[in-house]
């Protein structure tokens, strides 16, 4: 009877195993490069309450967007901009109801941390003490298409247009202030708060900034939908909004 009652215990444990393992997902999670370290922590948390694991893609909102157009495999996309998400939903490729503007940012002028350009205000940006401006791409990429609004609205384009040094996302602008690349570059605050290479000389003040948006959403291929649709309710927990303000992200109730 003993040993009965062992060979069906360890086969109970062997059924709870195989069936966790059938209810496990794995979430491909394509997220704009500026989100990546906040995500990352969310993401590790949840895994170890759930048995889902979360994969990601960062990269420039733009770039993400066109993957998925092209059919790459996402379960859910956090873009930096409103537009690329639009794009996606007049496509019919994201389940409009999951939309969700979720977050929003600031955007600031970062010199390097150490001998870095005397950058009071923006309008030192035209002057000879920035030879080398880094943006984002200012076309397609969220970062630098905001960091162009705000240049035109203060009518710094013109003579701060052929400093640009464009970059593929924010991360790779950061990286060249970093490097010494460039003289200055302009960033989200929450990339300049993670870098100890580099200082914030200007922070654009809310009522001079473009409006700044990061949505959500669950992509209508998804292979997982109902653990894309579980994680996105976590991304839109309380929890989840205590890292983003971690990082630095304004948090949209």
């Amino acid at each position: 009877m003993k040993r009965l009652r062992a060979i069906l215990q360890l086969v109970a444990l062997v059924i709870l195993g195989c069936t966790s393992h059938v209810t496990a997902a794995t979430i491909n999670v394509f997220a704009a490069a500026s989100l990546t370290e906040s995500l990352k922590e969310i993401a590790s948390s949840y895994e170890q309450q759930t048995a889902d694991k979360v994969v990601f893609n960062f990269g420039a909102s733009s770039f993400l967007a066109r993957q998925i157009e092209e059919g790459a495999p996402a379960d859910i996309f956090f873009s930096a901009d409103e537009a690329k998400m639009e794009g996606l939903e007049k496509k019919g490729l994201i389940i409009a109801e999951t939309r969700k503007s979720r977050l929003s940012n600031s955007l600031v002028i970062v010199v390097a941390a150490k001998q870095g350009a005397a950058i009071e205000t923006p309008k030192d940006l035209a002057t000879d003490k920035v030879k080398r401006l880094a943006l984002a791409e200012t076309k397609t990429v969220p970062a630098g298409i905001y960091a162009k609004e705000y240049l035109q609205a203060q009518n710094l384009w013109p003579a701060v247009q052929a400093k640009v040094v464009p970059t593929e996302n924010v991360r790779a602008a950061l990286a060249a202030v970093e490097a010494g690349n460039a003289e200055a570059g302009i960033v989200y605050k929450t990339d300049a708060t993670i870098s100890k290479r580099v200082k914030v000389a200007y922070e654009v003040p809310a009522s001079d900034s473009p409006a700044i948006s990061y949505p959500m959403a669950v992509v209508k291929e998804s292979k997982q939908l109902e653990a894309a649709k579980r994680f996105l309710k976590h991304l839109d927990s309380e929890p989840a909004g205590r890292v983003f303000e971690k990082f630095g992200f304004i948090v949209r109730k």
